[in-house]
């Protein structure tokens, strides 16, 4: 990590905490049969994707699923209370970190979303911090759902330099999906992967970020 002066951070398993296997027994819980082949980390039916885009709607997403499941009786709550069993939080001291990345580094937030989480992640902000979003903690904030793109699209890196005139070389892109940190390396930004049980805190001080 040499002559960093940019900094943009996934936010799913690199900020908020995720739990797969939560989310799988959610999925089962609807009597979705296979949930590692519905969606798990890396693989997902095509119309996450779209959702993650803004082409879906919160309704199409959730009519998707009872089409899918074959229960037109499940409710919207039951629905949002199974998609969003993975989101399980930010750790302790892990928004004074981003806050103090900020002062020193130009930092953003470029994540792969959707409406139903972000409306969670947005409440359990508010709630949990009394934030009304990430946006204080990153000079900018990228959500796929709001813009139309998608990691591993290089169009969203493409983005994310251009408008804020960033030198890819001084840049360096944190997210805890190999895939999505190709195009990236491919326009010579500089990567790191994360991965559990390493943390978003513990590689900050490994790497003497601040």
């Amino acid at each position: 990590m040499k002559n960093i002066k940019n900094i943009i951070f996934d936010y799913g398993n690199v900020i908020f905490l995720l739990d797969f296997q939560k989310l799988k027994e959610g999925w089962k819980s609807l009597s979705i049969e296979d949930p590692d082949k519905f969606f798990s980390h890396g693989v997902q039916e095509p119309i996450f994707d779209r959702f993650d885009r803004g082409l879906v709607t919160e309704t199409e997403f959730r009519d998707f699923l009872r089409n899918k499941i074959g229960n037109i009786d499940l409710t919207d709550e039951d629905i949002d209370a199974a998609w969003n069993s993975l989101l399980l939080g930010v750790d302790e001291g892990t928004h004074e970190l981003l806050a103090e990345l900020n002062q020193k580094y130009r930092t953003f937030l470029l994540s792969n979303i959707n409406p139903i989480h972000y409306n969670y992640i947005m409440n359990y902000l508010k709630d949990e911090f009394g934030f009304e979003s990430n946006d204080h903690l990153f000079e900018k904030t990228y959500y796929s759902h709001l813009i139309g793109i998608r990691k591993p699209d290089k169009a969203i890196f493409e983005k994310v330099l251009s408008e804020n005139g960033l030198i890819p070389e001084e840049t360096l892109f944190i997210d805890d999906i190999a895939a999505n940190l190709e195009p990236a390396k491919e326009l010579g930004i500089q990567t790191f992967m994360m991965a559990a049980p390493d943390t978003i805190q513990d590689f900050i001080k490994r790497e003497g970020l601040l």
